[in-house]
């Protein structure tokens, strides 16, 4: 008896499972290779986000892979001044780790570039190299950064 029940909840399960559209990929994942005008468009909003609705909220709000600060592959990030990752969406346990001596492949210390640029201009492009998530290489990656309040609001694309 209860081989035909589970035999029967399992053809159940199958012709719904059939039944259903297939599903398209996450937008963080699917689309064309984002562009640095839409780095810097991204960077605008989200900086006026955490203007408006403070670090908290805001950094709610990045971390949602299915929301407006996650689109295909450019999502923003959020360090503060001492180059602690306070906002990190790929990996949101990463917030609180110092990375200001971080280097890049070829030794540029790219963290201490991005605060250096906040605190001096308040805004600006940083290049250094970067995984790509797409194809796991070692690649040329700009990001747009700027500062809100004790923040560096940033977003990257690779080149």
């Amino acid at each position: 008896m209860l081989r035909r029940l589970l035999a029967a909840l399992f053809f159940c399960l199958l012709t719904l499972w059939t039944a259903l559209p297939a599903q398209a990929a996450p937008d963080h994942l699917a689309g064309s290779p984002a562009t640095v005008d839409d780095a810097k468009a991204l960077v605008l909003r989200a900086a006026d986000e955490l203007s408006k609705v403070g670090f908290d909220t805001a950094c709610g709000e990045f971390l949602q892979k299915t929301g407006s600060y996650w689109v295909g592959d450019l999502y923003v990030f959020v360090m503060d001044f001492e180059g602690t990752w306070r906002c990190y969406p790929p990996k949101p346990e990463a917030a609180g780790i110092g990375l200001l001596l971080l280097q890049d492949v070829d030794g540029k210390y790219f963290i201490q570039d991005m605060v250096d640029l906040a605190k001096s201009a308040g805004d600006g492009w940083i290049d250094y190299k970067w995984k790509n998530p797409r194809n796991g290489q070692i690649q040329l990656k700009t990001s747009y950064i700027k500062r809100v309040g004790g923040f560096v609001v940033a977003a990257g694309v690779f080149r």
